[in-house]
């Protein structure tokens, strides 16, 4: 069974292409990778606020290459599901623990969630420069706390009324058990993955 089946609807978070990594990417180079050998995939992108980057840079970049792109908002997707318009999700990732716990932009955590309740595969495209073997488990990945004017403002202009608060993690961290597998440059880690990540780790040419 093909990771991306011809014709699959893939939902992305965040932006995880060219511009944030090196070159192919990660999860988008997935994407263009399907796309290239003519697998007719579409992609819903979701914006992925605060910082837009899937409405500024996903979106942008699968355009630009005429791969099938459509812009979601980040409440979306569970309802998207619910109607049968999405068929797995596709992310990238900032760190993965050794025991395949991942932590990436504020909202995947959520997204792996609604793919467990509608029964659909949640996959994670990174480089293994990503993994961390000093890392057990996701508990030990510091999540960044980031400006609150992040969040209650937008292009410069507040959208929040002024003395309301507002929470900001940069991250959230996706348990192990929701990841249908991790999808590497060296090769796709399934569960177990603290047996499969380390696996691949050692089947480097540099090992």
């Amino acid at each position: 069974e093909p990771l991306l089946p011809a014709g699959a609807r893939v939902l992305t978070h965040c932006n995880a292409g060219a511009l944030a990594t090196v070159g192919y990417g990660t999860a988008l180079g997935v994407v263009r990778a399907a796309h290239a050998v003519g697998k007719g995939i579409r992609v819903l992108a979701d914006e992925t606020r605060p910082f837009l980057q899937g409405a500024r840079l996903t979106a942008w970049e699968l355009h630009r290459e005429g791969i099938p792109v459509t812009l979601v908002t980040d409440g979306m997707p569970a309802a998207l599901m619910a109607r049968g318009a999405v068929d797995l999700v596709l992310v990238g990732a900032d760190r993965i623990a050794r025991n395949g716990d991942v932590a990436n932009k504020i909202g995947t955590y959520g997204l792996a969630l609604a793919c467990r309740a509608h029964g659909l595969p949640f996959y994670v495209a990174a480089p293994l420069s990503t993994l961390d073997p000093t890392l057990p488990t996701g508990a030990a990945i510091p999540i960044e706390e980031r400006s609150p004017e992040e969040v209650t403002t937008l292009a410069g202009r507040r959208i929040a009324p002024a003395g309301v608060p507002a929470l900001h993690p940069a991250f959230d961290v996706t348990p192990a058990e929701y990841v249908t597998a991790i999808i590497t440059e060296r090769g796709v880690a399934r569960p177990p993955y603290s047996a499969s990540l380390a696996a691949l780790l050692g089947a480097g040419p540099d090992r």
